[in-house]
């Protein structure tokens, strides 16, 4: 029996070990901290994206589209709490209707049904307390916890027979022609000083590292022209005043050439409603405070010189977005565009997250997912939203050019 090995145990990682079992491997995950689904798969909103603003044609649309109604049946299927409850993106302003109607058009190119944009009072039948010159509504959208879904992931593997290696860090990966050698070491000194404590042989490896997929990348021996910026999400809950107030989810209409959406409102499937993310550098790939730098990736960041043309071609928004991060009266100015009413005192500072975006060397950012190729080992080098909307459907499109690896070294 041929034995696969996906490094890193978010989503994404979880969800392909699963399917790979189902196809028959022998199948074993490791992961570098001491719980799966540590990152970016547990410090998100929570949202189940349905496909509205990816391009049409392209990978993530497609799996965006398939992949909520896989989550929606296997959140069903498992008893997951979830709901179905839409959401409206609204035009604050009527400069931005335009850009709501491209919206609209390119969520039917997509495949979306029952979206539709409103007036501002029908919007407001819906949401009473927004202020809007338009809506778009989408009935598809909704909302999971994230965190649940891992935990059901982790244990469909242990019932398929797979294995799961929790803080083993993959310090080396080496190919003797046909099998791969993958050192571990567990986090903190051993792994600093490059010394592995154990190593396991596989036939083929999926890389699914997140924040150091590029680096695993070139620990095969892989260059990857494109290097992963960390970017940093602070979202903030607002008082328990505002609850019944904000109905579902709230979003703008997002820049088009960004991949970032905005900060938007979004009621939690645990209650509450969460405000958020700005975005902006991380001062580490895993740095959640700005209190705790990591100095190896913040080097790695602000020496790549697509950082700093990103930021010349985007000086407003990289402006907008420092405002947003250090000043929490400009976050509840941006959040009360949407919602008039909330004042600084209404937020209290929530959870972050880190976004593992895919930069070039120009500046800019990877929109779709991008995958390598090496004999006997795939590479997942951006697993963008709606990466955890999607995971199912994306773990049987790895399991599929899994097997092509497998095939270059035969």
């Amino acid at each position: 029996m041929a034995h696969a090995v996906v490094v890193g145990g978010g989503l994404i990682g979880l969800a392909t070990a699963r399917e790979l079992l189902q196809r028959g491997l022998k199948v074993t995950v490791v992961e570098k901290e001491p719980r799966p689904g540590a990152h970016q798969s547990s410090h998100n909103s929570g949202v189940l994206h349905c496909g509205l603003y990816y391009q049409p044609g392209s990978l993530k649309a497609r799996m965006a589209v398939e992949g909520i109604a896989s989550m929606t049946h296997y959140c069903v299927k498992k008893g997951i709490p979830h709901e179905i409850c839409g959401k409206l993106v609204v035009a604050a302003d009527p400069p931005e209707i335009p850009r709501m109607e491209a919206l609209l058009e390119r969520g039917k190119a997509n495949g979306l049904v029952g979206l539709e944009c409103l007036t501002s009072e029908q919007a407001k039948r819906i949401e009473p307390g927004i202020r809007c010159a338009g809506a778009l509504r989408v009935p598809q959208e909704g909302i999971v916890d994230y965190g649940l879904v891992a935990r059901a992931y982790v244990q469909d593997i242990k019932d398929l027979g797979g294995k799961l290696w929790l803080a083993s860090k993959v310090c080396s990966l080496e190919n003797n022609g046909k099998i791969w050698r993958i050192g571990l070491a567990a986090p903190g000194s051993q792994a600093a000083k490059g010394q592995e404590s154990d190593a396991i042989l596989a036939d083929s490896v999926v890389n699914c590292g997140g924040l150091h997929c590029d680096r695993i990348a070139m620990m095969a021996g892989l260059r990857p022209a494109n290097r992963i910026v960390p970017f940093r999400g602070q979202y903030w809950k607002l008082h328990s005043r505002w609850e019944g107030r904000v109905k579902n989810l709230i979003y703008p209409v997002p820049n088009p050439e960004l991949p970032f959406l905005g900060v938007h409102l979004t009621r939690m499937i645990q209650g509450g409603i969460e405000v958020g993310p700005n975005a902006f550098l991380a001062f580490g790939r895993e740095s959640y405070t700005f209190f705790q730098p990591n100095l190896r990736d913040l080097w790695d960041a602000i020496t790549f010189p697509g950082l700093w043309r990103f930021m010349g071609k985007y000086p407003k928004v990289t402006l907008h977005e420092l405002f947003l991060t250090f000043s929490r009266k400009v976050f509840a100015r941006e959040v009360s565009r949407l919602v008039p009413g909330i004042t600084p005192g209404d937020l209290q500072l929530g959870l972050s997250g880190i976004r593992a975006q895919a930069m070039r060397p120009d500046g800019t950012l990877v929109q779709d997912f991008d995958l390598a190729y090496q004999p006997g080992i795939l590479h997942v080098l951006n697993a963008p939203s709606p990466g955890a909307t999607a995971s199912l459907a994306i773990a049987s499109h790895l399991a599929l050019e899994s097997q092509k690896t497998m095939d270059m070294s035969s």
